[in-house]
């Protein structure tokens, strides 16, 4: 009597084992859904484009870094993480206060965009906007993350960038309490203290679907655009810019 059971409760056990393992077989995998793919606003190539105090960080520790803010320049919005598996953004504004930048990439490991079908760069000239006519060549564009960002005229200087950072307020100006901890956009020529002029910077993105853009950020700080207006206390990141977007294979900046 023992041994039957036994061997009852062993048939019981096995097909216990049997309806688990056919339970877990038979569940659906649920992939994660990857958005749509937007279409670009035909309306905004080939001519200026003006984004005013696009919202950014409000505050950063020393140590931490904002959460990455994706834009496109094709259809002139602001997506969501989940957007970086999509060709929908062309450039991100990530690191410390949002102030490194990078475009959208899916064959770069070290990109936001890593795995994705976008084939985006970005590069910085020293020249001002309106004399930026002709389109680098592709070898040109990087298309790593965090690339561009603060300039080495200025203080944590990590190669040509799109702003100075002036940590003590002396590089540009007295040293006075409001005019240490701030970031001068280099859309014009900025002469600092020891009579050094540095020349304009422009910002040169492929975007995620292989067009071209110029930029020129003008301001990181809300609704202020002139450099004595650029304070520790005035209120920031909101990043104004303009730009010209022109189709792939357009080898001149054209604005009709």
């Amino acid at each position: 009597m023992l041994a039957k059971h036994v061997k009852t409760l062993l048939l019981f056990t096995g097909l216990l084992i049997l309806g688990s393992a056919c339970s877990k077989d038979s569940d659906p995998v649920v992939e994660e859904a990857v958005p749509a793919e937007e279409a670009g606003d035909p309306s905004l190539f080939n001519t200026l484009v003006r984004v005013n105090n696009l919202v950014a960080a409000q505050g950063n520790e020393t140590s931490s870094a904002a959460k990455t803010v994706y834009f496109s320049l094709e259809t002139k919005k602001e997506y969501s993480e989940e957007h970086t598996r999509t060709r929908n953004w062309d450039l991100a504004f990530s690191g410390l206060f949002n102030s490194f930048l990078s475009g959208n990439n899916g064959t770069d490991a070290a990109n936001f965009g890593f795995g994705n079908r976008a084939s985006g760069g970005i590069l910085i000239l020293e020249q001002p906007f309106d004399e930026v006519v002709n389109v680098p060549a592709d070898s040109d564009f990087k298309t790593g993350s965090t690339l561009i960002g603060t300039d080495n005229y200025g203080d944590f200087g990590e190669g040509t960038g799109w702003y100075l950072y002036d940590f003590e307020g002396t590089i540009v100006r007295d040293g006075a309490t409001q005019n240490q901890h701030v970031a001068y956009a280099l859309v014009n020529p900025l002469t600092l203290k020891n009579g050094t002029v540095v020349r304009p910077r422009t910002i040169v993105l492929r975007t995620a679907k292989g067009n071209y853009a110029k930029i020129r950020i003008l301001s990181c700080y809300k609704d202020l655009l002139q450099p004595d207006q650029w304070l520790r206390d005035a209120p920031k990141m909101y990043f104004t810019f303009e730009y010209v977007l022109v189709r792939a294979g357009s080898r001149t900046f054209a604005v009709n």
